[in-house]
């Protein structure tokens, strides 16, 4: 099951499950974020997170999943076996995304977790551990015996997430995906 969650800003959350989607009720107004499988209308607003996340870090476009062929087309590229890609919308706008497929160029049962990006509207607010936690799932129904990602290194917030999910440093890439521009690699366990 995909998950929706009911964010309220302010603090003072009541958590509880309905049909299957979480609900924090409080006394203020709402966000409602649902995380859905990637549609073909939605590759024009995804390719534009992945680069504006990008540029927004200072990370080069060459080397990066910003001048990746996939970028373009992320629908198709992600109907290929053993990959799903999801995106994040808030209040109907998609404000993330992210997904699982094989690492590339490498000879073990590796998935890589590629390209999770978000708005600034929509971090801090736990929506990336619920994608993360989606990723981990999809990958282990899909029998991958490990995931794998890379990031760049002034991306923090994101390294910090991954290393409270279980996420391990590396010294070294695995497989060749291209981002050679990419310098903090990790593995996780499943």
């Amino acid at each position: 099951m995909i998950p929706a969650k009911v964010r309220f800003k302010s603090q003072g959350w009541v958590k509880f499950r309905l049909n299957s989607k979480l609900i924090i009720v409080t006394r203020c107004t709402f966000e409602i974020m649902m995380i859905r499988p990637i549609l073909p209308e939605d590759n024009t607003v995804v390719k534009n997170i992945i680069q504006q996340t990008i540029l927004e870090y200072g990370a080069p476009k060459e080397g990066t999943a910003y001048s990746d062929k996939a970028t373009q087309s992320m629908y198709e590229h992600f109907q290929l076996p053993r990959r799903v890609y999801y995106v994040i919308e808030l209040d109907d706008e998609i404000v993330g995304c992210g997904g699982v497929g094989p690492l590339d160029n490498q000879e073990q049962n590796i998935c890589e977790l590629q390209k999770m990006y978000f708005l600034p509207k929509a971090r801090g607010k736990g929506y990336g551990k619920e994608l993360i936690q989606l990723c981990i799932k999809t990958a282990k129904e899909l029998a991958y015996s490990k995931m794998y990602l890379e990031t760049m290194d002034n991306m923090f917030e994101a390294q910090g997430l991954y290393k409270h999910m279980g996420f391990k440093l590396l010294n070294e890439p695995m497989g060749n995906t291209g981002h050679y521009s990419c310098p903090v690699q990790m593995i996780l366990d499943l």
